[in-house]
This record gives structure tokens, sequence and C-alpha cells, in this order.
């Protein structure tokens, strides 16, 4: 499957004015997809994931990460494949950027400046693991 890459970062940078990192990755990834999931069903999803589950910041994984986890389970169904690109999606979010915590990320929640780069970022990765 073939994401517009384009068309995924523009909904994600637009879905991060007003929505969190885990719901701006799902969603966008979801919609740019055409997966058989409603918004509301995925604020319902991707909500408590928000600054790093439940805000819990330094102890929480970061919701571009737990975001693309979710779309990746929903957008496709072979569970093998689900499993294999979380382990991609995990490994590579935290080559780039040295931790998968939210709280590392962001000092603690007291810096977002990196947060939408950080949820394009993951998306494109994941559109390409949906291509291969």
């Amino acid at each position: 499957m073939k994401l517009d890459e384009q068309i995924l970062e523009e909904k994600i940078r637009e879905y991060r004015k007003t929505k969190s990192c885990s719901e701006s990755t799902l969603m966008g990834l979801c919609e740019t997809a055409g997966a058989d999931i409603t918004g509301e069903e995925m604020t319902r999803l991707g909500c408590g994931f928000a600054g790093g589950i439940g805000g819990t910041f330094d102890e929480g994984t970061c919701g571009a990460v737990t975001g693309a986890l979710m779309a990746n389970g929903i957008i496709l169904d072979d569970v093998s494949k689900i499993k294999a690109n979380a382990k991609e999606i995990f490994n590579t979010f935290k080559d780039e950027y040295g931790s998968v915590c939210c709280g590392t990320i962001t000092n603690n929640g007291k810096d977002k400046s990196p947060c939408v780069d950080c949820c394009v970022f993951i998306a494109k990765k994941v559109a390409d693991l949906l291509d291969e």
C-alpha cells in the first residue's frame, strides 16, 4: 500500500494544532490509508496516550510512537507483519531521537517543539513499511 507522504504530513501538521501527538499520528496515517475507523473512534483510542501516556511525560512512551503503532495495527491485517513493523517503528524512532520516552524528548513536557517533527518522522516510516 502506497501512502501519499505529502498528504500524510499535511494532515499530521494540521491535526497537531489541536490534537496530541498520538491522535495526530494515528489519524493522519489512518485517514491517508483510508482505514475503516471514524475520527471519533481514533480520538477515543489515541487520547489516553497523550503526553507520554496520560500526561506522565517522564515515564511514558512518546505519543508519536504509540499513534504509529496503533495505526500500523488498524491498517494491516497480518499479525506477523504488524509485529515486525512494530519492532522497526520502535527501533527507528529510538535511533533517531535517542529515546522513545516522551519526557526525555520534551524535557518532561516543558519543550514540545520537537513533537510535530517526531509525528511526521515516524508516520513516514510507517508509510515506508506499508509500501514494502
